[in-house]
């Protein structure tokens, strides 16, 4: 209304008032919305489980809206200032109704507005300093793959579906539901009850260590050259029993493989077929895994020299030089005593990272402001 030609405009209001819910952008996505190819986007939240504590901070309510490769927490920002939503309209009003207080001013009618809504708060998209990931909830959710597997009946399931069908309920972006899923070595079983969730597993650490050795031990005797791209096929042969039996699930095989291995277009359906692995993320995930196997509390630590001797021993030969405890996963670790290590797991690792960026981010926190006039009178200075 900036253009009006009157020097006063009529403001009037509708009863009853319509619901309206104000959404706040980060400028990053509303330039993506606005762009010639805009995306689809997904509102998420975190299937309820009964045995989840409704009182717990950690399981409350929330919902995410995701992109195809980046979450944002929607969250509800009270405001200390009322918020009109307005639109042009003559509301039917006739001259005559109107009493001007004060002045003669010309009142033009065909610039009325109108007040529709009143909005005492705001929608905004937070992204925490911790960023979001599927892990946790990929490692709450899926049964763990132990040892002695249950028997159970086959189902024949297309896996790629199976998958989909599980990160729907994930509340984080497509992008980053497949690197969790790769990151626990995710895989479809194909036996299972209940949904969709039954039919996947997550491998245990022992179970992930000993894939692991196999996979080295067969790639040695069969000469594969893991230092180089190498067909998965030819791996997965290297791995069989003389009969031709397998040791383990081939789903399983690909999980530990895609793990360490590099590039994108790891998560496809049909399998694996190329692939290389990534020297510096082997290594540090073939240590991690090591240690969350033999010593997972401070109780069961083991010794500094045993497990670096034990580490080097599951790496190729031209890779052991590269084993110290810097290697290792930030805070994945710790020293129960001067001569022992054990692992320290992802839960407690989270707490360790929220502490850290708590103090990092308050003051950042503090000089945000949230009301809405100050917003407006900051774009203004910027115009003039």
């Amino acid at each position: 209304m900036s253009t009006q030609a009157a020097s006063s405009i009529l403001f009037t209001h509708t009863t009853p008032q319509q619901g309206f819910k104000l959404l706040e952008l980060p400028s990053e996505l509303a330039d993506l919305l606005t762009s010639k190819e805009a995306p689809t986007l997904e509102l998420k939240s975190l299937n309820p489980s009964p045995s989840q504590s409704t009182t717990d901070p950690e399981n409350r309510d929330y919902v995410n809206l995701c992109t195809a490769t980046k979450t944002y927490r929607v969250r509800q920002v009270h405001s200390s200032n009322s918020i009109h939503i307005i639109r042009p309209s003559d509301s039917g009003v006739q001259r005559g109704d109107i009493n001007i207080v004060g002045g003669e001013d010309e009142l033009n009618l065909v610039e009325t507005v109108t007040a529709i809504a009143k909005c005492g708060s705001t929608l905004e998209l937070h992204t925490p300093p911790e960023g979001f990931s599927a892990v946790p909830v990929l490692e709450r959710i899926l049964p763990v793959y132990e040892d002695v597997e249950e028997v159970g009946k086959e189902v024949d399931i297309d896996a790629g579906d199976v998958i989909r069908r599980v990160f729907a309920d994930v509340p984080v972006s497509q992008a980053q539901c497949e690197r969790g899923w790769i990151e626990v070595c995710g895989f479809v079983l194909g036996r299972g009850d209940g949904d969709v969730v039954g039919l996947c597993r997550r491998p245990s650490a022992k179970v992930k260590l000993g894939v692991w050795r196999r996979v080295l031990e067969g790639a040695v005797l069969q000469g594969v050259d893991l230092e180089r791209q190498f067909l998965v096929w030819d791996l997965w042969k290297s791995v069989l029993e003389e009969d031709g039996g397998s040791p383990f699930p081939r789903a399983l095989f690909e999980a530990v493989v895609r793990r360490v291995c590099e590039g994108d277009g790891l998560f496809v359906d049909g399998g694996l077929k190329w692939a290389s692995i990534d020297k510096a993320s082997c290594t540090q995930w073939v240590g991690d895994t090591y240690l969350e196997a033999m010593a997972p509390t401070a109780a069961s630590g083991i010794g500094r020299s045993e497990f670096l001797n034990a580490w080097k021993d599951l790496l190729p030969e031209s890779w052991r030089n590269d084993v110290a405890f810097s290697k290792l996963t930030e805070n994945s670790y710790k020293h129960p005593d001067p001569t022992t290590i054990c692992f320290v797991d992802g839960a407690d690792r989270q707490k360790i990272k929220k502490n850290v960026s708590t103090d990092a981010s308050a003051a950042t926190a503090a000089k945000k402001t949230r009301n809405w006039h100050e917003l407006f009178k900051n774009q203004k200075r910027q115009k003039r």
